[in-house]
């Protein structure tokens, strides 16, 4: 990339500006000085000299007043659309973050910290994407370092997804159109990608990206080995459609799932020993388990989390086709491979089974529980529509443990809450909010929240913010096509309250208000 940055520094009310050696600038005898700052790369096809250029030019010609008011109009016409009222405790409010942050790890009797970090998520997600942009990565938008951490790519295992996780229900539903746009552009390598290694059709890509495309197995086979992120990249633009009920988008990405499901009609190969069609080789991701001769391994024939995001494709494509009323037989082989994956199996010890056989996890608290997808982010796993394998998925989470680094207490508190339990989401809450400073905590014992809010995983990553602010709206709202539920799991410690803006599926915008645990007012928007 070439890429350019260029300040100006206005003196509205007079002052010099002057450099004394040809690096820095200095300002004196001014009373208000305007910093206007322009920084752009050749990205998407444009000098990045011009634009800066241009950028700085058109915001000189604007008072400070009217900067201010653009910024103003043009963020809050995305911020308000939701509010959430949850209490204001003042003596709490009034403190700054790092002390609120000790006091709340003390008491947790601060309900507007739910607020606040809640529409903290909505903020860092407006302020780092927008349509005709490239999605958040592992940081977001901020870095204190040249090289990031993890090259600041996407993780295509979850943390991208988790990133866009609060958009949908959080009401801000165009900030997805930029992973929809990104989830396009990686079809070309991800058709290549499928000859090679795979000697299939249609597109796939694996563990790692980044904004060169990259779809290939990525650094290790022990977790780049994991090839359906593809198909989990796939449930998001579906699920664009289930809120947003856009039939000419749906047009447009149906192509899309088509090839995705593509790949794996031509890839999964049956599993000689119980006849069930696996993907092979792949993960759960980056876990392990041990064999019977005591070595550990990671590379399997067929993960739960596989079976449950492709058949939640295969679905996804077969009702799209239904839709468009479109490519009938296609649907069909879909329908017919779909019933040859294995479903979802309780083990021998009441929990989840995370791979084809009973095996036994290296590391029993392992940060990622990806045979709980059919859980949350899926919906294949609930307590209406199948009771036992959610008490199975209680268990496992149960096992698995809550302390974990910052995205997965995060993503546990969307498991916990689509179990109905508001205590435990709330308790994961907490654990979320434990008061990290920059030094002070390591990778092994988990992260907590930075002083500014941002969430140590460790270290910073931003995944954790994302999966929080979501994890707070599924403990008020839950929606699928069969119904929206108020309140599923509303914790104690929120007994009074309200919320407005929020988004269900099916094109709703809901509002609620609620005391002593209970709904008292409710309106239902359709949109």
């Amino acid at each position: 990339l070439s890429y350019e940055g260029r300040v100006r520094i206005l003196l509205p009310e007079g002052g010099r500006l002057f450099s004394a050696d040809g690096v820095s600038l200095s300002v004196k005898n001014a009373t208000e000085a305007i910093v206007l700052i322009a920084m752009n790369t050749d990205y998407f096809g444009k000098d990045p000299g011009e634009e800066s250029e241009r950028q700085i030019e058109a915001a000189s010609r604007k008072s400070y007043r009217k900067l201010l008011a653009g910024h103003t109009e043009a963020f809050g016409k995305l911020f308000g659309r939701v509010k959430l009222d949850l209490g204001h405790p003042a003596e709490r409010e009034a403190l700054p973050m790092d002390r609120r942050l000790e006091a709340f790890e003390k008491d947790h009797n601060d309900p507007s910290l739910a607020a606040l970090y809640y529409q903290f998520g909505r903020y860092l997600l407006i302020s780092s994407t927008r349509p005709g942009c490239l999605p958040p990565n592992l940081q977001g938008l901020w870095a204190n370092t040249i090289k990031t951490p993890w090259n600041g790519d996407y993780h295509l295992n979850i943390n991208l997804q988790m990133n866009l996780w609060p958009a949908e229900s959080g009401n801000l539903s165009e900030l997805q159109n930029p992973l929809t746009d990104f989830t396009e552009s990686l079809v070309e390598n991800g058709r290549k990608t499928a000859k090679v290694f795979y000697g299939a059709r249609g597109w796939v890509s694996h563990s790692i990206s980044n904004v060169w495309k990259f779809t290939s197995p990525g650094e290790g086979p022990s977790w780049g080995a994991t090839n359906t992120s593809a198909a989990w990249l796939c449930q998001h633009l579906f699920r664009h459609y289930r809120y947003t009920m856009d039939k000419s988008y749906l047009q447009d990405i149906y192509p899309v799932l088509k090839e995705a499901s593509m790949f794996f009609v031509d890839m999964l190969v049956e599993d000689p020993r119980n006849g069930y069609l696996v993907t092979a080789p792949t993960t759960s991701p980056e876990n392990s388990y041990i064999l019977p001769n005591g070595k550990k391994a990671n590379i399997v024939a067929g993960s739960t989390m596989d079976n449950q995001i492709v058949r939640e494709l295969f679905t996804n494509t077969i009702r799209a086709a239904e839709i468009l009323g479109t490519d009938k037989d296609f649907a069909d082989t879909l329908a017919y491979k779909r019933s040859r994956l294995k479903p979802t199996t309780t083990g021998p010890d009441g929990r989840i089974m995370e791979w084809m056989e009973p095996y036994r996890e290296t590391d029993p608290h392992h940060r990622h529980v990806s045979h709980l997808y059919g859980l949350y982010p899926g919906d294949e796993i609930s307590l209406y529509g199948t009771p036992e394998l959610a008490a199975a998925a209680r268990k496992s989470l149960e096992t698995r443990g809550d302390e974990s680094t910052g995205w997965s207490m995060a993503w546990k508190m969307n498991f916990w809450a689509r179990l109905h339990d508001g205590n435990h989401a709330f308790k994961l809450f907490t654990d979320l909010l434990h008061p990290a400073s920059s030094s002070g905590t390591s990778y092994s014992n988990g992260g907590g929240t930075y002083p500014n809010l941002f969430c140590a995983h460790p270290p910073y990553q931003i995944d954790g913010n994302f999966g929080g602010c979501a994890g707070i709206a599924e403990m008020l709202l839950q929606s699928d096509e069969n119904g929206i539920e108020l309140l599923p799991a509303l914790p104690d410690a929120w007994k009074d309250g309200s919320f407005s803006g929020l988004c269900a599926c099916g094109g709703a915008e809901v509002s609620a208000e609620w005391k002593d645990g209970t709904v008292v007012y409710a309106k239902v928007t359709a949109r």
